[in-house]
């Protein structure tokens, strides 16, 4: 019955417009599901990764090719005003550059022959209290560290079987720990964002003898690798720059760093390309799922309806291969259906004429 529930609550989900709740699934069904049904299937045991890979197994072995990609990423969801527990609660957002109060959650995406699929994921949960010095106020923080969280869940992605050839991650994700576990451990390669200030040795031996320059200070053209090393990682880096163009019309410099030294600036910047998918699974997850109109306010039932929302973004990008819609025209069209429905349903009614 559970995953009937899912399969009913998903697609209430991805066909509604407002707040999102256990009665409005039930009023909407005309009782065939009831409140109390879809509360306990909100209220049991919290659903996992595992859950997730359950759900979406069938389909990644659909589209699995050993040019995949395994893009990771976090973001927040927003919630303001909801009460604070162990995952609604403050967290640092470096794309805005402040503390926000919502669910921070970790993704592993995967990309495949145009598709893109949640494989993992995982809610932060700031279990513990502590005094923080400079504020003198209690603050929350995890027990486990996101890079942890990124190895771990990495892995399950490799004991899952599922094929792919890189990592793709920012600069917030791009620590020398993790560059040696994709490379020794998993045994694929990455590509990855390197902050500016990041050092690096421009042979072994100015590695061994220390002699480090900042990335910004190398005299790398446009177009062109270089090969460096950074302290810490022990086999060779390549690393190209990419200049683009912010909205404000300003420019910027993004460096990338492969551990695929076969690779040439031009495939490395297109496969990293890739990774704005995830950029567009937060969006579409937060804006075509539901993700943000439950009014939960318990851990268990708020960490279900994520997961629940998770399985309407597969159902949106699964349905997307099918129709050739977006995301955004997919429930466009969806919502004109239901406008028209009403408006059928109001001139059944023969309401007042104006003659």
């Amino acid at each position: 019955m559970a995953k009937e529930i899912l399969d009913l609550y998903s697609d209430y989900l991805l066909s509604s417009f407002g707040a999102t709740t256990a009665t409005g699934l039930s009023r909407l069904l005309d009782g065939e599901v009831s409140h109390d049904q879809v509360t306990r299937f909100l209220s049991e045991k919290v659903k996992t990764s595992s859950d997730l890979w359950r759900v979406v197994k069938p389909l990644v072995r659909q589209i699995e090719s050993e040019e995949g990609v395994l893009i990771f990423d976090d973001s927040i969801e927003e919630k303001p005003y909801t009460d604070e527990n162990e995952i609604v609660c403050w967290h640092y957002d470096h794309t805005q550059g402040r503390n926000v109060k919502g669910i921070n959650f970790l993704t592993t995406l995967y990309h495949s022959q145009g598709v893109s699929l949640p494989v993992a994921f995982h809610l932060i949960a700031k279990t513990e209290e502590y005094l923080d010095k400079k504020s003198g106020k209690m603050k929350r923080r995890s027990p486990t560290t996101k890079n942890d969280h990124y190895r771990q869940m990495l892995q399950i992605s490799v004991r899952n079987e599922i094929p792919f050839r890189y990592v793709l991650n920012d600069s917030w994700y791009a620590a020398a720990d993790n560059m040696m576990f994709i490379r020794h451990e998993l045994q694929r390669h990455f590509i990855m964002a390197l902050k500016s200030n990041r050092k690096v040795a421009l042979s072994a031996q100015d590695k061994s003898q220390a002699r480090y320059l900042t990335v910004s200070t190398l005299d790398l053209p446009e177009g062109s690798v270089r090969e460096v090393y950074l302290e810490s990682v022990d086999f060779p880096l390549l690393i190209t720059q990419q200049i683009f163009t912010n909205g404000d019309g300003s420019t910027g410099i993004l460096y990338l760093v492969t551990s695929d030294v076969a690779l040439d600036a031009a495939h490395l910047t297109t496969i990293y390309q890739t990774r704005w998918k995830i950029e567009e699974y937060h969006r579409s997850l937060k804006q075509n799922a539901s993700l943000a109109k439950s009014p939960t306010r318990t851990l268990i039932t708020q960490s279900n309806h994520f997961f629940a929302a998770l399985c309407t973004f597969v159902k949106l990008e699964w349905l997307r291969t099918q129709t050739k819609l977006n995301h955004y025209a997919l429930k466009s069209k969806i919502y004109l259906s239901a406008l028209l429905s009403a408006f059928q349903s109001l001139r059944a009614l023969q309401p007042l004429r104006f003659s």
